[in-house]
């Protein structure tokens, strides 16, 4: 059950539902209530399919080019530690992406699904928490849904935008985006200590 919650408060911090909101709210601006909501369900789905493929390809992928998972534990781990710190220090999630938001009319898979939801963090964490020689195919089950649970969070706060950021507003959203953050420095910092461990026998 412990490794259950750990592995839903990680899928949690890196795909941050909260600091999702004031992002669909700036790109459905002028929608009608069907479009949010047809929005909402069509981001959702994308992202999901996304960090599925990621669960089960991910590691596949990465045997076929050769490159270890103690390695990609490492690498990813840096590149989650870099994402957390911009998190941090610099513009929030929110900030950061509601400036990335163009004309496109297919604001449901850029920048909603893409990369506010499945994040680079979330892609690396699908593959991460769901290694083969790590992890039995019921424990990957059980990430699965963790991830799954999440995202029906996420649709659940989409369809209830409006009211969520009357309540914790711009600032609220950019405060637990920078505290996910910081809980993502340290899941990162223990990616790359166990990568390093497993690659120099350390264990």
């Amino acid at each position: 059950m412990a490794a259950l919650i750990s592995t839903f408060i990680f899928f949690f911090a890196v795909i941050d539902p909260i600091g999702s909101i004031p992002v669909f709210i700036a790109v459905t601006k002028g929608f009608s209530e069907k479009e949010k909501r047809v929005t909402a369900i069509k981001a959702v789905l994308v992202s999901g399919l996304v960090l599925l493929f990621f669960i089960v390809a991910g590691e596949f992928i990465l045997e076929a080019i050769n490159i270890p998972l103690p390695a990609f534990q490492i690498a990813g781990g840096i590149v989650l530690f870099l994402f957390a710190l911009t998190m941090i220090f610099g513009d929030s999630k929110p900030e950061e992406e509601i400036k990335s938001i163009n004309n496109t009319t297919e604001t449901a898979i850029f920048p909603m699904a893409m990369p506010s939801i499945a994040s680079p963090g979330a892609m690396l964490a699908a593959v991460l928490l769901t290694e083969n020689s790590e992890f039995s195919i019921w424990e990957q089950f059980q990430s699965s849904m963790a991830m799954l649970s999440v995202l029906i969070i996420v649709f659940i706060l989409l369809l209830a935008s409006t009211k969520v950021h009357k309540f914790i507003g711009d600032a609220g959203a950019s405060i637990i985006s920078r505290i996910m953050g910081l809980i993502l420095t340290a899941i990162a910092v223990t990616n790359i200590i166990e990568g390093i461990e497993e690659s120099f026998h350390l264990l």
